[in-house]
């Protein structure tokens, strides 16, 4: 997976396209991301105590890789991540500005 923690992504396809945030997790078997604020559903719980009310409890659900896009820190635009490397170190890059990420 070319993403990583904390690198700031753009939603390109889904219910919540154009919605921005910062990958919390990545989700390396399945191929998915966590997004805080991104791709929320609502949950049912029923009280297990008699005194304790039900409640309806948003929870943010992990969404697959390929619907994301990450924003160059550099250029500031939606763009694909690509590798080069530089001194037997791989490093990645900005598809649109070439430069390091």
């Amino acid at each position: 997976m070319k993403l990583k923690k904390n690198d700031e992504v753009i939603v390109v396809i889904g219910k919540d396209k154009g919605k921005k945030g910062k990958i919390e997790r990545g989700i390396l078997k399945e191929n998915k991301v966590l997004i805080p604020g991104v791709n929320l559903y609502k949950r049912h719980f029923k009280s297990k105590l008699q005194n304790k009310p039900s409640e309806i409890i948003e929870i943010t659900k992990p969404m697959p890789v390929s619907n994301v896009a990450m924003i160059c820190p550099n250029c500031h635009k939606e763009t694909r991540i690509g590798y080069k490397i530089d001194n037997k170190e791989k490093i990645r890059i900005c598809k649109k500005c070439n430069k390091k990420v």
